[in-house]
């Protein structure tokens, strides 16, 4: 019987270049794909790192946590806007569930794990940790360990929507290595039960060299000097996971997941513009170039609709007796909704072609949709264009990025492997989805799966806990990574 459990959790891993693309250059993985169950894994409605970890870490989707992305409307006002933190989960984790049953946990670089709290082991907050003078782990001298193993922590590079292509290549793989010695260190010098970490590395190669590889891409160019970069880092990713399995005894269960996955940007469907042309959003004054989007820019009286940026769209009515100065009936609610998500559905490219944009509700899709949801999330082009919010844009279409260089979008399968007997013959296994990794592992361990997963009444109370300096150097590296 195991009493270990070990995730190498790697962000915005596709399933694509995985199991059908490199395999047979990725040994370790292999191995793990050869004596193991694997698949393709359905991820949360949007698939974005916020909030899809923590929902397959508690088993919730993104309308039960009432966590949307990365920044959330905090009422209905126009302006209320908060960041999700640890604080923000009310609801039981893995973790918690696990140490409530004697289990050790040691954790690191999962996102919306900061601040950290008190867990039974140990516990190193995400890349939403505002910088490294704050108080980032659990117990908190740990800290002093980290620095004296790693030197400087890296929870994330900087400014990866660069054309510095050298020194992004040169700052992912710095990261990825502390994050990888790190963990090495811990996992032989801290005991647990439960380990799991993740790398942001997947991801941010992704965004910066998509286009290098990729000769559907609409900027490929053959021959460039970043063509196998994606690939080389893949091998040597490889490399680092088969050591740290070296850490692991032969009856520690593996797996090697990931939250969502990535595919080609095609190009951007400028959101707001959008809506201002076809009458929904309203300005006070048209700008003269391209700007970005600010709710002190709309006539509220005459606005129905506006919209936000990112992988995905997020469009919000303003409704009488909702918003402060709503237009939109309430009993024309149902009836504005569906003309939009038609008309959205319907909007091909440029030239006319369709693009199999897809418009969902989050009433629909959640089992419940606590605090502030948009009234609408749009995959354009079913991920394959990007959401762009800024205006003044002179058309609807662009193929570049307003918030700086980018080569791929978020698509909605990311990757499951689950090794739990080098011996095994392997298993491809169909219909797997982002929440069902808590419950079984809670199976590995031979506990019971509570009902929900542990679910409870989750409080409204729209608490921040960054201080102003910190919620601005958030918000400044949340535009860089796009998600703003």
């Amino acid at each position: 019987m195991s009493e270990k459990v070990a995730v190498i959790g790697l962000d915005c891993l596709p399933p694509e270049l995985i199991f059908d693309r490199w395999l047979p250059l990725l040994p370790n993985i292999r191995s793990l794909v050869e004596h193991g169950l694997w698949g393709r894994l359905e991820s949360t409605i949007p698939p974005i790192t916020v909030p899809a970890w923590m929902c397959m870490m508690t088993g919730k989707d993104p309308g039960e946590l009432g966590i949307y992305g990365f920044r959330n409307r905090r009422d209905y006002s126009y302006d209320g806007l908060n960041f999700p933190s640890y604080r923000s989960i009310t609801t039981d984790t893995l973790w918690d569930v696990l140490g409530r049953n004697g289990k050790r946990s040691l954790l690191f670089g999962i996102p919306l794990t900061y601040p950290p709290k008190k867990i039974n082991g140990e516990m190193v907050s995400c890349f939403m940790t505002p910088n490294s003078d704050v108080e980032f782990t659990y117990p908190t001298e740990l800290k002093r360990e980290i620095k004296a193993v790693v030197g400087e922590y890296l929870f994330d590079v900087r400014d990866f929507r660069t054309d510095d292509k050298d020194r992004l290549l040169s700052d992912i793989r710095i990261m990825t290595q502390r994050r990888f010695d790190l963990a090495e260190h811990l996992i032989k010098n801290h005991p647990w039960d439960f380990f799991m970490m993740v790398e942001m590395g997947t991801d941010r190669i992704h965004h910066g060299f998509w286009k290098f590889f990729d000769d559907h891409h609409p900027k490929y160019v053959a021959g460039n000097p970043y063509e196998n970069a994606i690939r080389n880092y893949y091998i040597w990713l490889d490399e680092l996971i088969g050591k740290l399995m070296c850490s692991f005894d032969k009856e520690t269960i593996i797996y090697v997941i990931s939250d969502h996955g990535a595919k080609r940007m095609e190009g951007g469907i400028c959101l707001n513009q959008w809506l201002i042309e076809n009458g929904y959003l309203v300005l006070k004054t048209k700008p003269g170039s391209v700007t970005r989007f600010s709710v002190d820019m709309v006539d509220w009286e005459r606005t129905k609709a506006w919209g936000d940026g990112g992988y995905y769209g997020r469009i919000f009515l303003n409704v009488k007796g909702r918003e402060p100065s709503g237009t939109v009936p309430s009993d024309r609610y149902e009836s504005e909704l569906n003309e939009l998500a038609a008309r959205l559905e319907s909007l091909g490219d440029e030239y006319g072609r369709p693009i199999g944009t897809r418009v969902y509700m989050p009433k629909l899709v959640y089992k419940a949709a606590r605090n502030v949801a948009p009234d609408l999330i749009v995959y354009f082009g079913d991920l394959n264009w990007r959401s762009v919010g800024s205006i003044g844009h002179p058309s609807i279409w662009t193929h570049e990025n307003d918030t700086g260089p980018d080569d791929a979008n978020h698509s909605q399968y990311g990757v499951f492997i689950r090794c739990s007997n080098r011996l095994a013959p392997s298993e491809r296994r169909e219909g797997l989805s982002i929440y069902d990794v808590a419950p079984t592992i809670l199976q590995d361990f031979h506990l019971e799966i509570p009902s929900g997963m542990g679910r409870h009444a989750i409080t409204d109370d729209g608490e921040t806990i960054y201080s102003e300096e910190e919620e601005a150097e958030i918000a400044r590296r949340l535009e860089d990574l796009g998600y703003l």
